[in-house]
């Protein structure tokens, strides 16, 4: 599948819905129950929703959902869901679903967009934040509860609700490829983990013990939860608990920043970059 195969537009006939329906199926499980049926799809597109697909040769290989409201008394948008499906996956079709998710929404005045993800999955992770310049403004435990869904199961559904300002000088520069620039106190901070340097590697963080206090410190997440979700999956609850204690700590109680996200190119580390000053990107 080369780029210029996929075209990105609203679903349209009710054939389109109902692919549309059978894809959420597809990537979360047949016992998913928080499908969005097909007449919600068709009747968000009536009240600046968005309801698109990417079609490969007339296949619905991903699409983007989310419906337009008010939040804060400002005109806003919760995207919903977001999926691609694995063999169409890295060719940079979630980015160009977002891109065309902004383009509609902008082209009806609307500047500010809401969504959710899991803050366990790295690459979700660089998406949102690098890619895109969204920012976490909370963290919610077990946001979702009992899905239904293969994707959920033997974890919570802990997440981020992260904030997307359509336009935001800094979310522009993301979008354009300019990389954010971070003091060097940034990448030497204390660090939030799972496990302990040294002979006690892979030992549970003591949830006893204080969380750093430093401006700048890095809360590591793991390289592959999928994988730990398979083989390891007390270890994967285990991240999961770690990341709650760190961001229901300095995100929600302290007002911190999460500045970016970012892998170590020695190590493979993953680390969430963490402002606990508050102070602007």
């Amino acid at each position: 599948m080369s780029d210029d195969q996929v075209t990105i537009r609203p679903l349209e006939t009710r054939a389109e819905y109902e692919a549309c329906v059978a894809l959420q199926r597809d990537i979360w499980g047949r016992d998913f129950m928080d499908v969005v049926p097909a007449t919600i799809l068709m009747v968000s597109q009536q009240v600046g929703g968005v309801a698109s697909g990417a079609f490969d040769a007339g296949r619905l290989v991903g699409f983007v959902f989310g419906i337009s409201g008010v939040r804060d008394r400002v005109t806003a948008h919760w995207s919903d869901m977001l999926a691609v499906r694995p063999e169409a996956r890295g060719h940079g079709l979630g980015r160009r679903l977002k891109l065309h998710q902004r383009e509609r929404l902008l082209a009806v005045g609307i500047e500010r967009v809401y969504w959710t993800f899991d803050p366990l999955v790295a690459r979700n992770a660089r998406l949102n934040l690098t890619t895109l310049g969204a920012s976490p403004v909370e963290y919610v435990s077990n946001m979702y509860g009992d899905t239904g869904s293969r994707l959920h199961r033997g974890l919570d559904t802990d997440r981020f609700i992260v904030e997307w300002r359509l336009r935001d000088p800094a979310v522009e520069r993301r979008l354009a490829g300019t990389p954010a620039r971070l003091p060097a106190a940034a990448q030497e901070g204390p660090i939030v983990t799972l496990a302990l340097a040294g002979p006690a590697a892979g030992a549970p963080l003591d949830n006893a013990a204080p969380l750093p206090d430093a401006p700048w410190v890095r809360v590591e997440l793991p390289a592959d939860v999928a994988r730990l979700k398979a083989d390891a999956p007390d270890l994967a609850r285990r991240w999961q608990q770690s990341l709650r204690r760190a961001f229901t700590t300095y995100l929600n109680a302290r007002h911190a920043r999460v500045a970016g996200v970012h892998a170590d190119p020695d190590t493979g580390r993953w680390f969430y970059t963490v402002d606990t000053t508050g102070g602007d990107s």
